[in-house]
């Protein structure tokens, strides 16, 4: 390699470190997909080898959220879709509407064939939104020998909406509690 080469290598991993340190202010600090470049010793631990986050090739990979947020941000966030509707707290629906929500949150399996159908929202209790906007879930009625009165109806922007009663009111589920 002659040194005009090595004089143009030289310049070219320069810039590229000076590129990297800009980018690296502009973020504050943060690698450029937002992510913090020090690690705590929990986000270690979970990305060490054999662990649920370390992918098959032995790199860590981040868990998929499977429920809305209980950080801080989220409490000071949260803003019901509709004021007129009244609001529950997630922890206090029938044990049954948060197993529904956690089969939610991972995708299923339903236990019935229409669980994810489309809601049409004929009685127009909930916010007006496109058709296909909002999905259906049964909530489990102990001794109910069908589907029960109970569901919860899944917004497209991740709003979730109970009801006991078969769709004669709904409560939005406020994921801060």
């Amino acid at each position: 390699m002659n040194s005009r080469n090595r004089l143009a290598g030289l310049v070219a991993v320069i810039l590229l470190g000076l590129a990297a340190g800009v980018a690296a202010l502009l973020n504050g600090g943060n690698g450029p997909d937002g992510a913090s470049a020090a690690k705590s010793p929990s986000a270690a631990s979970a990305a060490s080898p054999g662990s649920a986050a370390a992918t098959r090739s032995g790199t860590a990979s981040a868990p998929k959220p499977s429920a809305p947020a209980k950080s801080p941000t989220a409490r000071a966030t949260w803003t019901p879709t509709d004021p007129a509707l009244a609001d529950v707290c997630r922890s206090e629906l029938p044990a049954q509407a948060r197993d529904t929500l956690g089969l939610i949150a991972r995708g299923g399996p339903y236990p019935y064939r229409s669980d994810g159908v489309v809601f049409e929202n004929r009685e127009g209790r909930l916010p007006r939104q496109g058709n296909g906007y909002y999905h259906e879930f049964t909530v489990v009625t102990p001794g109910s020998g069908d589907r029960g009165t109970r569901r919860i109806v899944t917004g497209g922007t991740g709003e979730q909406y109970w009801t006991a009663d078969h769709y004669a009111t709904f409560q939005e589920v406020d994921p801060r509690c």
